[in-house]
């Protein structure tokens, strides 16, 4: 299934005309997280679909996650009612731990906590036994269908395996031609977890992070091919990840791009193009989202950190 994940840092009527859009041209997926802080903004939006009969509730498949401050097995159920609650719904189809490390913040609203000095707070206790535990009761409570996981690594996955009653559906992580984590994508479907793919075109508004590299919408390979086939950059780098079963989350408050990346399905590339495509790989060097720098003094948890997987 396509999943569509609403621009985060698109707030109020921005986000409701791109969520708009996007269900017009047929988007069903929506991922959205208690991080994202839009999650209310979604559920007017939903309200308004339900009530004038255009959509029904089954028709959607909506996905939200449990913030780093509610990683503690007796906040997972908090959350995900506060997450229900703004979004108007009764129940989610997956759940997903957002990240396996916890913070500790001041209140509920407190999403990113940090000390005097900048630091984030984190909770060196972080149990992902425990919060997975938590996470499943609530599909037990109907309050989830499935549950899955985010940014987690081989180590981690492996660790809820071990314990798990319910297995993770889902893993939600970053992947594109620069970032391809083969090594992470055999652990989750050696365990039958499907795998999602964030950052999908390498996040071009977070392009000052890879100067290492030439934007990837803009690298000569990727360009021949969407020329040969008529298509966009962001459409072959789309279709690249859905021909290795990757289910993608386009990102975009475009409404034209927003069209443009649902047509993907129309065209596929050939061995050779994925042959090029998949030459892009840079492993842990291709990373956008560089967690090491985000998260200050992570030393004292590093085993806890989401570690890529391919570094070669």
């Amino acid at each position: 299934m396509m999943m569509y994940v609403v621009h985060f840092q698109a707030y109020g009527d921005d986000l409701k005309v791109a969520l708009n859009a996007a269900l017009e041209c047929g988007y069903r997926h929506i991922d959205t997280a208690f991080l994202y802080q839009n999650e209310t903004a979604i559920g007017e939006v939903l309200k308004e679909w339900f009530t004038s009969g255009r959509l029904k509730r089954e028709d959607v498949f909506i996905t939200t996650k449990l913030p780093m401050i509610g990683n503690r097995e007796k906040d997972v159920s908090r959350f995900l009612q506060k997450s229900l609650d703004m979004l108007g719904l009764a129940y989610v189809d997956l759940y997903l731990v957002h990240c396996p490390v916890g913070f500790i913040g001041k209140d509920d609203n407190d999403i990113m906590p940090k000390d005097e000095e900048g630091n984030f707070v984190f909770d060196f206790e972080t149990n992902l036994e425990g919060i997975w535990r938590g996470m499943e009761a609530r599909v037990d409570a109907g309050k989830a269908k499935s549950i899955g996981i985010s940014n987690f690594n081989s180590t981690q996955i492996e660790r809820i395996i071990k314990v798990c009653r319910i297995k993770p559906a889902n893993q939600q992580v970053e992947l594109h031609a620069y970032h391809r984590q083969p090594d992470l994508q055999r652990v989750c479907k050696q365990h039958g977890i499907t795998v999602c793919a964030y950052g999908p075109i390498g996040a071009p508004y977070k392009k000052s992070e890879t100067t290492e590299f030439p934007p990837l919408l803009e690298h000569p390979v990727v360009s021949q091919i969407a020329k040969a086939h008529g298509k966009t950059a962001a459409q072959v780098l789309l279709r690249h990840l859905i021909q290795h079963d990757v289910i993608v989350i386009p990102k975009s408050a475009n409404v034209e791009r927003i069209k443009q990346n649902f047509q993907v399905l129309d065209f596929a590339p050939s061995p050779e193009d994925m042959a090029q495509l998949d030459a892009l790989d840079r492993g842990g060097a291709g990373r956008t989202f560089i967690f090491k720098d985000f998260f200050i003094g992570i030393a004292r948890i590093k085993q806890e950190v989401p570690k890529t997987q391919n570094r070669n």
